[in-house]
């Protein structure tokens, strides 16, 4: 697998030229191509997990193998907000703007409280702890679904070596109201980020199995969701190349968003590539945000970037955007 060219990183503030690649004419009414791509932090060791907070104008993001959690805004640029993290992964917000966490190290799903509390949410199954939580997504109806890899678990720098108690590793499906925890699919080897469709008939998730079997898969399984709850008829969706499809992300017009080992990959509900995005770093996930919500934040090894789309972000997260831009008048 090619390396990206990191003698293309540019200087934080700085911004590229050229980032955008169109493969469908349709593509151009999603980003266009001329739009620049800006670094917006650097020194960090594996950013991951961006969220973006509209009532207060930031994203928030992970640094896991630093341990450390990040926020950037147009006003503080980037600073360190919580360190150590307990090797928080994924995040992302709840209906009511609360954010939400994946904790490698305590291998549970936590949530921040308004007065900036931490609590712990779940961090077992059938009396069993979890492996290590590591993308999240929530559901309309407010049901949290969540991916549980090992690598917080097997990886040293990203969490605690130990022994997996559970017989795999699972999509789950938790609901905070009743505090139910259930399976929603066994059927991937190493589930990692995951998405639904606009209309949550979809749910998307990426396999990276391969990160450390040779022999593992790359690619994005798509499923059909019934009655809410439940995960059935899995089909690959994405072979992604180079690299892996970690984090991804679903706009409002059902195309995927995801990462891969030279940017972001865009494409649509049938499978077409449509547009390209390359980054200098390898690429966790991205989010879209910012005051319209049209601007695609980014997360790659070291550094975050953002660059302006046509195209706002689909799912709960971009709903509370939606009532806070409202709010705003």
């Amino acid at each position: 697998m090619p390396e990206p060219d990191t003698s293309a990183i540019p200087a934080v503030g700085e911004s590229l030229n050229g980032a955008v690649g169109i493969f469908e004419p349709g593509a151009t009414d999603l980003i266009d191509r001329a739009a620049r791509l800006t670094r917006l932090t650097g020194g960090g060791v594996w950013a991951e997990g961006p969220v973006y907070l509209p009532a207060e104008g930031a994203l928030m993001y992970s640094d896991v193998r630093a341990d450390r959690g990040m926020r950037w805004s147009e006003a503080s640029a980037g600073r360190i907000w919580r360190e150590p993290n307990d090797r928080t992964n994924g995040n992302t917000l709840d209906r009511e703007g609360r954010v939400l966490h994946c904790e490698h190290g305590n291998r549970r799903i936590a949530r921040t409280e308004p007065d900036g509390t931490r609590v712990g949410l779940v961090d077992r199954y059938q009396g069993k702890r979890l492996n290590s939580p590591n993308d999240i997504v929530v559901k309309s109806d407010g049901t949290i679904w969540f991916t549980d890899p090992p690598y917080g678990i097997v990886l040293p720098d990203e969490g605690t070596p130990a022994p997996q108690e559970q017989q795999g590793c699972f999509v789950f499906r938790f609901d905070p109201d009743r505090g139910e925890l259930s399976v929603a699919s066994d059927a991937i080897i190493h589930p990692n980020g995951l998405a639904f469709s606009a209309d949550e008939s979809l749910l998307y998730v990426s396999d990276t199995s391969a990160a450390v079997d040779g022999n593992g898969n790359h690619h994005i399984v798509v499923f059909d969701v019934i009655d809410g709850q439940h995960l059935e008829r899995p089909r690959v969706f994405k072979v992604m190349d180079p690299g892996l499809a970690d984090g991804l992300r679903v706009d409002e017009r059902g195309n995927v968003w995801s990462s891969a080992a030279d940017g972001i990959h865009v494409i649509s509900p049938d499978g077409i590539d449509l547009a390209r995005i390359a980054v200098p770093e390898i690429t966790s996930n991205c989010v879209f945000g910012g005051l319209d919500g049209r601007r695609l934040f980014i997360t790659a090894s070291s550094s975050l970037y953002a660059i302006d789309t046509s195209v706002g972000g689909a799912g709960v997260a971009a709903g509370v955007a939606e009532r806070a831009r409202h709010d705003r008048g």
